[in-house]
């Protein structure tokens, strides 16, 4: 195979036939990215503005991974909108009301209906730029189906939030992601 760019278009020929894609197309076809020792699923989500990965932390929060991932295998987030948007605070989303355009006013306060019924708060995993964590009202064993990234560190989160995992491509996009903005689908990388 024999690749050359010429501005934005990759021009590449395959066995003779002259193929032409455009670099962000070659991008997004690039491997995926890197995972840090010890973590688990990588759960993709793909939004009306790209798409972003993160990495889970099965070995501390357990219950929550397996959580997410069920929900994500029974497409539970797919269709859904963000429904929280602090600039460098938080992203937000997981609330199934979100769906609704005309339930906006409700929008954050609902679930899947099944908390994970432990807070797997650790010192290990903090807020840094790109922790993924659950939300709760109040009570950490309470959390359920919503969950946030934060946009940049915010430590005084520490100790009060599970963060289940970390932003492992795409934080540009999800620093573009507004109030409304649409998840398409979210999936487990590899799964079938």
């Amino acid at each position: 195979m024999m690749t050359r760019a010429f501005g934005t278009t990759l021009f590449a020929v395959f066995c003779g036939t002259l193929v032409l894609m455009s670099a962000s197309h070659a991008r997004a076809q690039a491997a995926p990215a890197a995972t840090s020792p010890g973590a688990g699923p990588v759960i993709v989500v793909e939004t009306v503005k790209g798409s972003f990965e993160f990495e889970t932390y099965p070995n501390e929060a357990p219950k929550t991974v397996a959580r997410i991932v069920e929900l994500v295998n029974k497409r539970f987030y797919n269709g859904q909108r963000v429904h929280r948007v602090v600039p460098n605070f938080v992203m937000q989303l997981g609330d199934p009301a979100t769906r609704d355009m005309t339930k906006q006013a409700d929008w954050g306060r609902g679930g899947s209906g099944t908390p994970i019924g432990v807070a797997e708060i650790t010192k290990t995993r903090t807020h840094v730029r790109g922790a993924v964590a659950m939300a709760h009202a109040g009570d950490a064993s309470k959390a359920d189906s919503q969950w946030y990234v934060t946009l940049a560190p915010q430590p005084r989160l520490d100790g009060q939030y599970t963060v289940f995992g970390k932003v492992i491509s795409g934080m540009d996009v999800v620093s573009k992601l507004a109030v409304t903005d649409r998840i398409v689908r979210v999936t487990v990388r590899g799964a079938k």
